[in-house]
Protein backbone atom coordinates (compact mmCIF):
# COMPACT_ATOMS: atom_id res chain seq x y z
CA UNK A 1 0.00 0.00 0.00
CA UNK A 2 1.48 3.34 -1.10
CA UNK A 3 0.13 6.50 0.49
CA UNK A 4 0.88 9.90 -1.07
CA UNK A 5 0.51 12.79 1.38
CA UNK A 6 1.16 16.54 1.36
CA UNK A 7 4.58 17.43 2.77
CA UNK A 8 3.26 20.18 5.01
CA UNK A 9 4.78 21.20 8.31
CA UNK A 10 8.37 21.02 9.48
CA UNK A 11 8.51 17.25 10.00
CA UNK A 12 7.11 16.26 6.60
CA UNK A 13 9.10 18.95 4.77
CA UNK A 14 12.23 17.58 6.44
CA UNK A 15 11.30 14.10 5.17
CA UNK A 16 10.84 15.55 1.68
CA UNK A 17 14.30 17.17 1.79
CA UNK A 18 16.11 14.17 3.29
CA UNK A 19 14.84 11.48 0.89
CA UNK A 20 17.57 12.11 -1.74
CA UNK A 21 20.26 11.54 0.91
CA UNK A 22 18.94 7.99 1.24
CA UNK A 23 18.55 7.36 -2.49
CA UNK A 24 22.03 8.66 -3.38
CA UNK A 25 23.89 7.61 -0.24
CA UNK A 26 26.34 5.45 -2.21
CA UNK A 27 26.60 7.77 -5.22
CA UNK A 28 29.89 9.72 -5.33
CA UNK A 29 28.38 12.30 -7.72
CA UNK A 30 25.56 13.34 -5.35
CA UNK A 31 25.94 17.10 -4.80
CA UNK A 32 23.14 18.31 -2.51
CA UNK A 33 22.56 21.95 -1.72
CA UNK A 34 22.86 22.79 1.95
CA UNK A 35 19.80 21.59 3.88
CA UNK A 36 19.29 25.05 5.37
CA UNK A 37 19.18 26.55 1.87
CA UNK A 38 16.76 23.88 0.67
CA UNK A 39 14.37 24.74 3.51
CA UNK A 40 14.37 28.38 2.45
CA UNK A 41 13.97 27.47 -1.22
CA UNK A 42 10.93 25.29 -0.45
CA UNK A 43 9.18 27.94 1.63
CA UNK A 44 7.23 31.13 1.04
CA UNK A 45 10.53 32.99 1.24
CA UNK A 46 10.88 31.82 -2.35
CA UNK A 47 8.60 34.13 -4.39
CA UNK A 48 7.77 31.32 -6.81
CA UNK A 49 5.69 29.71 -4.05
CA UNK A 50 3.67 32.92 -3.74
CA UNK A 51 3.32 33.52 -7.47
CA UNK A 52 2.39 30.00 -8.56
CA UNK A 53 0.60 26.98 -7.07
CA UNK A 54 3.17 24.49 -5.75
CA UNK A 55 2.23 21.41 -3.72
CA UNK A 56 4.84 19.08 -2.25
CA UNK A 57 4.10 15.39 -1.71
CA UNK A 58 5.86 12.38 -0.25
CA UNK A 59 5.03 8.72 -0.89
CA UNK A 60 4.95 6.42 2.14
CA UNK A 61 5.01 2.63 2.33
CA UNK A 62 5.18 0.70 5.61
CA UNK A 63 6.08 3.88 7.47
CA UNK A 64 9.01 4.64 5.15
CA UNK A 65 9.39 7.55 2.72
CA UNK A 66 9.94 6.01 -0.74
CA UNK A 67 9.32 8.91 -3.11
CA UNK A 68 8.55 12.60 -3.49
CA UNK A 69 7.16 14.97 -6.12
CA UNK A 70 5.75 18.47 -6.57
CA UNK A 71 2.69 19.63 -8.47
CA UNK A 72 3.41 22.97 -10.19
CA UNK A 73 0.63 25.05 -11.72
CA UNK A 74 2.49 27.88 -13.41
CA UNK A 75 0.01 30.62 -14.26
CA UNK A 76 2.62 32.58 -16.20
CA UNK A 77 3.21 29.61 -18.49
CA UNK A 78 -0.53 29.15 -19.12
CA UNK A 79 -0.96 32.85 -19.91
CA UNK A 80 2.15 33.41 -22.02
CA UNK A 81 2.08 30.19 -24.04
CA UNK A 82 -1.70 29.84 -24.18
CA UNK A 83 -1.24 26.18 -23.28
CA UNK A 84 -3.19 24.23 -20.68
CA UNK A 85 -0.07 22.56 -19.33
CA UNK A 86 0.93 21.90 -15.73
CA UNK A 87 4.15 20.49 -14.37
CA UNK A 88 5.70 18.03 -11.98
CA UNK A 89 9.08 18.55 -10.38
CA UNK A 90 11.49 17.73 -7.55
CA UNK A 91 10.89 14.06 -8.34
CA UNK A 92 12.81 11.39 -6.43
CA UNK A 93 11.89 7.73 -6.04
CA UNK A 94 13.21 4.32 -5.20
CA UNK A 95 13.41 2.01 -8.20
CA UNK A 96 9.79 0.95 -8.09
CA UNK A 97 7.26 1.65 -10.83
CA UNK A 98 4.33 1.52 -8.38
CA UNK A 99 5.85 4.40 -6.38
CA UNK A 100 6.49 6.52 -9.47
CA UNK A 101 3.01 5.78 -10.77
CA UNK A 102 1.39 6.83 -7.48
CA UNK A 103 3.34 10.09 -7.41
CA UNK A 104 2.60 10.98 -11.03
CA UNK A 105 -1.06 10.11 -10.60
CA UNK A 106 -1.26 12.50 -7.64
CA UNK A 107 0.09 15.32 -9.83
CA UNK A 108 -2.19 14.36 -12.72
CA UNK A 109 -5.21 14.56 -10.40
CA UNK A 110 -4.18 18.04 -9.23
CA UNK A 111 -3.71 19.25 -12.79
CA UNK A 112 -7.00 17.81 -14.02
CA UNK A 113 -8.84 19.46 -11.13
CA UNK A 114 -7.31 22.74 -12.32
CA UNK A 115 -8.63 22.10 -15.86
CA UNK A 116 -5.21 21.41 -17.38
CA UNK A 117 -4.65 19.03 -20.26
CA UNK A 118 -0.92 18.23 -20.22
CA UNK A 119 1.47 17.06 -17.48
CA UNK A 120 5.10 17.96 -18.21
CA UNK A 121 8.33 17.69 -16.27
CA UNK A 122 10.46 17.58 -14.36
CA UNK A 123 10.70 21.31 -13.74
CA UNK A 124 12.50 22.36 -10.58
CA UNK A 125 10.55 24.68 -10.50
CA UNK A 126 10.44 26.30 -13.97
CA UNK A 127 12.51 26.63 -17.13
CA UNK A 128 14.52 29.31 -15.28
CA UNK A 129 15.95 26.58 -13.05
CA UNK A 130 16.85 22.89 -13.29
CA UNK A 131 14.89 21.08 -16.01
CA UNK A 132 14.73 17.50 -17.16
CA UNK A 133 16.18 14.15 -16.15
CA UNK A 134 19.75 13.28 -17.02
CA UNK A 135 19.48 11.05 -20.09
CA UNK A 136 23.08 10.68 -21.27
CA UNK A 137 26.38 11.47 -19.57
CA UNK A 138 26.04 9.55 -16.31
CA UNK A 139 29.83 9.02 -16.26
CA UNK A 140 30.37 12.73 -15.59
CA UNK A 141 29.63 14.51 -12.30
CA UNK A 142 26.94 17.20 -12.43
CA UNK A 143 27.87 20.86 -12.67
CA UNK A 144 26.36 23.31 -10.20
CA UNK A 145 22.58 23.76 -10.58
CA UNK A 146 22.18 21.06 -13.23
CA UNK A 147 20.02 17.91 -12.96
CA UNK A 148 21.36 14.60 -11.74
CA UNK A 149 19.47 11.36 -11.18
CA UNK A 150 19.83 7.57 -11.35
CA UNK A 151 19.49 6.06 -14.84
CA UNK A 152 16.38 4.15 -13.77
CA UNK A 153 14.34 7.39 -13.63
CA UNK A 154 14.16 7.26 -17.43
CA UNK A 155 12.71 3.74 -17.27
CA UNK A 156 10.22 4.81 -14.59
CA UNK A 157 8.90 7.69 -16.70
CA UNK A 158 8.52 5.62 -19.85
CA UNK A 159 6.93 2.70 -18.02
CA UNK A 160 4.35 5.17 -16.66
CA UNK A 161 3.43 6.24 -20.18
CA UNK A 162 5.29 9.55 -20.40
CA UNK A 163 6.80 10.56 -23.73
CA UNK A 164 9.60 12.88 -24.73
CA UNK A 165 8.64 16.55 -24.75
CA UNK A 166 12.04 18.19 -25.32
CA UNK A 167 15.73 17.36 -24.93
CA UNK A 168 18.25 19.82 -23.54
CA UNK A 169 21.97 19.67 -24.30
CA UNK A 170 25.12 20.41 -22.31
CA UNK A 171 28.48 20.98 -23.97
CA UNK A 172 31.92 20.88 -22.37
CA UNK A 173 35.04 22.67 -23.59
CA UNK A 174 38.63 23.03 -22.46
CA UNK A 175 39.69 26.59 -21.65
CA UNK A 176 42.04 27.53 -24.52
CA UNK A 177 45.47 29.03 -24.01
CA UNK A 178 44.33 32.18 -25.74
CA UNK A 179 41.16 33.54 -27.23
CA UNK A 180 40.47 33.09 -30.94
CA UNK A 181 41.70 36.09 -32.91
CA UNK A 182 38.31 36.42 -34.61
CA UNK A 183 36.66 36.97 -31.20
CA UNK A 184 39.20 39.66 -30.39
CA UNK A 185 38.59 41.43 -33.71
CA UNK A 186 34.81 41.44 -33.24
CA UNK A 187 35.22 42.61 -29.63
CA UNK A 188 37.39 45.50 -30.85
CA UNK A 189 34.61 46.58 -33.22
CA UNK A 190 32.08 46.60 -30.36
CA UNK A 191 34.49 48.56 -28.22
CA UNK A 192 34.92 51.20 -30.92
CA UNK A 193 31.13 51.52 -31.18
CA UNK A 194 31.04 52.59 -27.56
CA UNK A 195 29.91 49.38 -25.90
CA UNK A 196 31.43 48.95 -22.45
CA UNK A 197 31.62 45.95 -20.12
CA UNK A 198 31.79 46.03 -16.33
CA UNK A 199 31.59 43.48 -13.52
CA UNK A 200 28.56 43.37 -11.24
CA UNK A 201 28.73 45.59 -8.18
CA UNK A 202 28.30 43.36 -5.13
CA UNK A 203 27.15 46.37 -3.09
CA UNK A 204 24.36 46.90 -5.64
CA UNK A 205 23.80 43.29 -6.65
CA UNK A 206 20.01 43.50 -6.66
CA UNK A 207 20.10 46.53 -8.97
CA UNK A 208 22.50 44.80 -11.33
CA UNK A 209 20.44 41.62 -11.40
CA UNK A 210 17.36 43.71 -12.17
CA UNK A 211 19.29 44.86 -15.25
CA UNK A 212 19.86 41.20 -16.03
CA UNK A 213 16.08 40.64 -15.72
CA UNK A 214 15.45 43.33 -18.33
CA UNK A 215 17.95 41.77 -20.73
CA UNK A 216 16.84 38.18 -20.08
CA UNK A 217 13.14 38.84 -20.47
CA UNK A 218 13.75 40.53 -23.84
CA UNK A 219 16.43 38.16 -25.14
CA UNK A 220 14.68 34.89 -24.27
CA UNK A 221 11.01 35.76 -24.75
CA UNK A 222 10.65 33.72 -27.96
CA UNK A 223 12.27 30.56 -26.51
CA UNK A 224 10.41 27.33 -25.83
CA UNK A 225 8.97 27.30 -22.30
CA UNK A 226 10.11 30.85 -21.51
CA UNK A 227 8.90 32.25 -18.19
CA UNK A 228 9.74 35.91 -17.44
CA UNK A 229 11.37 36.79 -14.16
CA UNK A 230 9.63 39.25 -11.86
CA UNK A 231 11.41 41.64 -9.49
CA UNK A 232 10.79 39.59 -6.34
CA UNK A 233 12.37 36.53 -7.94
CA UNK A 234 15.45 38.56 -8.85
CA UNK A 235 15.78 39.84 -5.29
CA UNK A 236 15.53 36.27 -4.01
CA UNK A 237 18.11 35.17 -6.58
CA UNK A 238 20.47 37.91 -5.42
CA UNK A 239 20.22 36.63 -1.86
CA UNK A 240 20.75 33.00 -2.93
CA UNK A 241 23.66 33.65 -5.31
CA UNK A 242 25.55 36.28 -3.35
CA UNK A 243 27.86 33.78 -1.66
CA UNK A 244 28.89 32.04 -4.91
CA UNK A 245 29.16 34.94 -7.36
CA UNK A 246 32.61 35.92 -8.60
CA UNK A 247 32.01 39.55 -9.69
CA UNK A 248 34.66 39.43 -12.43
CA UNK A 249 32.77 36.50 -14.00
CA UNK A 250 29.36 38.22 -13.91
CA UNK A 251 29.51 40.92 -16.57
CA UNK A 252 27.08 43.53 -17.87
CA UNK A 253 27.50 45.24 -21.25
CA UNK A 254 26.26 48.82 -21.63
CA UNK A 255 25.73 51.14 -24.55
CA UNK A 256 25.79 54.63 -23.09
CA UNK A 257 23.57 54.20 -19.99
CA UNK A 258 21.55 51.31 -21.40
CA UNK A 259 22.22 47.66 -20.38
CA UNK A 260 22.42 45.57 -23.55
CA UNK A 261 24.03 42.26 -22.62
CA UNK A 262 24.79 39.99 -19.68
CA UNK A 263 27.20 37.10 -19.16
CA UNK A 264 27.29 34.95 -16.03
CA UNK A 265 29.88 32.28 -15.33
CA UNK A 266 29.76 30.41 -12.03
CA UNK A 267 32.48 28.15 -10.61
CA UNK A 268 31.44 24.53 -10.25
CA UNK A 269 30.96 24.54 -6.48
CA UNK A 270 29.44 21.07 -6.69
CA UNK A 271 33.01 19.98 -5.96
CA UNK A 272 32.54 21.64 -2.56
CA UNK A 273 28.93 20.53 -2.00
CA UNK A 274 29.90 16.89 -2.50
CA UNK A 275 32.14 16.98 0.58
CA UNK A 276 29.70 19.02 2.68
CA UNK A 277 26.85 16.53 2.15
CA UNK A 278 24.17 19.14 2.80
CA UNK A 279 25.46 20.17 6.23
CA UNK A 280 27.17 23.30 7.47
CA UNK A 281 29.31 22.87 10.58
CA UNK A 282 32.95 23.35 11.55
CA UNK A 283 33.98 19.97 10.15
CA UNK A 284 32.27 20.39 6.77
CA UNK A 285 33.45 24.00 6.57
CA UNK A 286 37.08 22.88 6.88
CA UNK A 287 36.50 20.24 4.20
CA UNK A 288 34.89 22.90 1.99
CA UNK A 289 37.88 25.23 2.33
CA UNK A 290 40.17 22.44 1.16
CA UNK A 291 37.82 21.44 -1.68
CA UNK A 292 37.66 25.03 -2.96
CA UNK A 293 41.22 24.63 -4.21
CA UNK A 294 40.08 21.84 -6.51
CA UNK A 295 37.38 23.86 -8.28
CA UNK A 296 38.62 24.06 -11.88
CA UNK A 297 35.32 23.91 -13.76
CA UNK A 298 32.92 26.67 -14.77
CA UNK A 299 29.36 26.75 -16.00
CA UNK A 300 28.12 29.38 -18.43
CA UNK A 301 24.84 29.91 -16.66
CA UNK A 302 23.63 33.19 -18.15
CA UNK A 303 24.08 34.81 -21.54
CA UNK A 304 21.69 37.24 -23.13
CA UNK A 305 21.90 40.04 -25.68
CA UNK A 306 18.97 42.39 -26.20
CA UNK A 307 17.48 41.90 -29.69
CA UNK A 308 18.43 45.35 -30.97
CA UNK A 309 22.11 44.76 -30.13
CA UNK A 310 22.70 41.34 -31.64
CA UNK A 311 25.27 40.96 -34.40
CA UNK A 312 27.11 43.98 -32.99
CA UNK A 313 29.90 42.20 -31.15
CA UNK A 314 28.42 42.47 -27.66
CA UNK A 315 28.82 38.73 -27.02
CA UNK A 316 32.43 38.78 -28.23
CA UNK A 317 33.24 41.70 -25.93
CA UNK A 318 31.68 39.91 -22.96
CA UNK A 319 33.62 36.74 -23.76
CA UNK A 320 36.90 38.63 -24.09
CA UNK A 321 36.55 40.38 -20.75
CA UNK A 322 35.37 37.23 -18.98
CA UNK A 323 38.21 35.20 -20.50
CA UNK A 324 40.81 37.39 -18.79
CA UNK A 325 39.53 36.43 -15.34
CA UNK A 326 39.00 32.79 -16.29
CA UNK A 327 42.67 32.51 -17.25
CA UNK A 328 43.86 34.47 -14.22
CA UNK A 329 42.05 32.10 -11.87
CA UNK A 330 43.29 28.97 -13.62
CA UNK A 331 39.97 27.37 -14.62
CA UNK A 332 40.36 24.40 -16.97
CA UNK A 333 36.90 23.58 -18.34
CA UNK A 334 33.60 25.31 -19.03
CA UNK A 335 30.14 23.81 -19.49
CA UNK A 336 27.60 25.48 -21.77
CA UNK A 337 24.14 24.51 -20.55
CA UNK A 338 21.40 24.15 -21.15
CA UNK A 339 20.79 24.48 -24.91
CA UNK A 340 17.56 23.39 -26.60
CA UNK A 341 17.92 20.41 -28.93
CA UNK A 342 16.48 22.43 -31.83
CA UNK A 343 18.56 25.57 -31.23
CA UNK A 344 21.00 24.65 -33.98
CA UNK A 345 22.46 28.15 -34.30
CA UNK A 346 23.69 28.25 -30.69
CA UNK A 347 24.90 24.64 -30.89
CA UNK A 348 27.09 25.51 -33.88
CA UNK A 349 28.50 28.55 -32.10
CA UNK A 350 29.39 26.45 -29.07
CA UNK A 351 31.00 23.82 -31.29
CA UNK A 352 33.06 26.53 -33.00
CA UNK A 353 34.24 27.53 -29.52
CA UNK A 354 35.49 23.98 -28.95
CA UNK A 355 32.45 22.61 -27.13
CA UNK A 356 31.61 18.91 -27.30
CA UNK A 357 28.14 17.55 -26.58
CA UNK A 358 28.54 15.42 -23.46
CA UNK A 359 25.20 15.37 -21.67
CA UNK A 360 21.53 15.29 -22.58
CA UNK A 361 18.55 15.97 -20.35
CA UNK A 362 14.99 14.96 -21.18
CA UNK A 363 11.71 16.64 -20.30
CA UNK A 364 8.69 14.34 -20.46
CA UNK A 365 5.00 14.94 -20.90
CA UNK A 366 1.67 13.10 -20.95
CA UNK A 367 -1.78 14.09 -22.07
CA UNK A 368 -4.39 14.07 -19.33
CA UNK A 369 -7.70 12.32 -19.95
CA UNK A 370 -10.86 13.35 -18.11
Amino acid sequence: MIEVIRAEGEKLLSAFIHLPFEIYKRDPFFSPLLIKDQKIYLSDENPFFRLEDVRLYIAMRDGRVVGRIATIINRRHISIHNERAGFFGLFESINDRAVAEALLERVATDLKEAGLQIMRGPMNLSTNEECGFLLEGFQYPPMLLTPYNPPYYIELMESCGLKKSKDLYAYIADIPGELDEKVNRIADIADKKGIRVRKVDMDRLEDDLLMFKLIYNEAWKDNWGFIPFVDDEIRFMAHQLKSIIVPELMLIAHYKDEPVGFLGLIPDYNTVLRVMKGRLNLFTLLKAIFAMRKVKGLRLLLLGIRPGFRQRGVDALLFREGFKEVKRRGFKKVEFSWILEDNIQVQRLVEMAGGNLYKKFRIYEKGLTF
